[in-house]
């Protein structure tokens, strides 16, 4: 009776586990004697100190060391800051890892990045209630993997999300509705999923500052300021959510690549190369997933932070690096002036379709030379996959620039590329 009752009769109960400074946990956890209780940091270019900080173990946070921030800047809030460069392979191995632990819980997992996850635990009853369950997803993952991690239990993602940053590291919040006017409403609205810095400032100015003013906001005002997303506002300041848990890995709408160059780029040859190897890194991604796209995205960004975005909608459907590149140089040649500098680059796949599915509309000339480019690309796929990223190059990709380290995927990759998830973990080979 005590195990039904702590089910809801008509509803869900959702978890949502947040894996606590992750990049540097695992670096914990596989050399305790080396960072276990130390301050640390991962930052992209630890030889050159140049850079910026991806992430920082807690007793670094604790000094004022924080996401985001500039090397430099970090090492003088702490001199003692060890500095490691990422690991994205260790990285993607530990998550499938925490991922399949989770997954013996029910089958409703919906992963959100390589770090976090929503389970809805409502069908799990054989495990006990749903703390007793969120306290063994926890055990399991600390005792198994020794990464520290935080549960929010909830009966919706969004509170699940909101309670599970409410104690870190290793906390274990429950969330209900009931508790969301005294746990919630007093806090300002920066501070409730979903809600980003501009759209509170927005809400500032129409007089809601906080998430019960918002909660208690007529939906007219709402609608008349922020369209079809005011209501949803309102709802989300109530705790209201009703999107399910989705087990389907959804295909990718956008791949994309940037890097961040050691030294401003001025001249067309320069920044040519780094397209090149960003092409390269995107199109691998596209055809590793079986995709093509019929839009390409170019970002620039200068040294004072100005970033421009412009895409461009394509001839035909792609996934060769080559007419990625093609289409990324006329971008840059329309938009970029030479000369100025250049300190990001970045190029995004967007409008992307199966390969299977989407028909390709080819000239004469392109229906004799296709199938030649895609035979000719997939030899190099192959060798690549079996030898590694570096073992055939074009002489355009070869350069000391960053971009080249989009060819090493133990180095080079985001929280949020799942690419290591698209096949269920418990259906690989063990």
């Amino acid at each position: 009776m005590k195990l039904d009752s702590s089910y809801p009769k008509n509803g869900r109960v959702i978890l949502h586990i947040d894996m606590n400074a992750f990049y540097c946990s695992v670096h914990e956890a596989v050399e305790p004697e080396q960072y276990k209780g130390k301050a640390i940091a991962v930052s992209g270019s630890v030889e050159q100190r140049r850079g910026i900080i991806v992430t920082s173990s807690y007793p670094a946070r604790a000094v004022g060391v924080k996401t985001g921030m500039h090397v430099h800047e970090a090492l003088k809030r702490c001199p003692d800051l060890i500095l490691l460069q990422p690991d994205f392979d260790l990285y993607r191995e530990y998550s499938r890892e925490f991922m399949k632990i989770v997954y013996a819980f029910s089958p409703l997992v919906e992963p959100v990045s390589i770090d976090e996850c929503y389970i809805d635990i409502t069908g799990s009853k054989q495990f006990g209630t749903p703390l007793e369950i969120a306290a063994l997803i926890q055990q399991r993952i600390l005792k198994e993997l020794r990464l520290p991690c935080s549960v929010g239990v909830a009966p919706n993602k969004l509170l699940a999300k909101m309670a599970s940053d409410m104690k870190k590291p290793n906390g274990l919040t429950v969330l209900r509705l009931r508790d969301v006017p005294h746990v919630l409403w007093h806090r300002p609205c920066v501070e409730l999923f979903g809600i980003g810095r501009k759209t509170a400032e927005k809400l500032s100015r129409i007089g809601i500052r906080t998430i019960g003013e918002l909660a208690h906001a007529e939906e007219q005002l709402l609608t008349r300021h922020f369209g079809i997303t005011g209501p949803a506002l309102k709802n989300a300041a109530a705790g209201l959510d009703y999107a399910p848990v989705n087990p389907n890995r959804e295909q990718n709408k956008s791949i994309g690549h940037t890097t961040t160059l050691p030294h401003n780029i001025t001249d067309r040859a320069g920044a040519a190369k780094v397209l090149l190897n960003l092409s390269d890194g995107v199109a691998r991604r596209m055809r590793r997933q079986q995709l093509v796209t019929e839009t390409i995205q170019l970002t620039i960004r200068d040294p004072d932070m100005h970033t421009i975005t412009r895409s461009m909608t394509i001839q035909a459907p792609t996934d060769l690096t080559q007419d990625i590149y093609h289409w990324a140089c006329m971008l840059l040649d329309k938009h970029w002036k030479v000369g100025d500098p250049i300190r990001l680059l970045g190029i995004t796949a967007q409008n992307l379709s199966s390969k299977k599915e989407r028909p390709l509309q080819l000239d004469l000339f392109e229906y004799e030379e296709l199938p030649k480019k895609e035979k000719l690309t997939e030899v190099m796929d192959e060798l690549r996959d079996r030898f590694g990223e570096n073992a055939v190059v074009t002489l355009g990709m070869l350069s000391d620039d960053p971009s080249t380290l989009l060819r090493n995927p133990r180095i080079r990759g985001t929280s949020l590329q799942m690419d290591h998830l698209k096949q269920h973990p418990l259906s690989e080979e063990e």
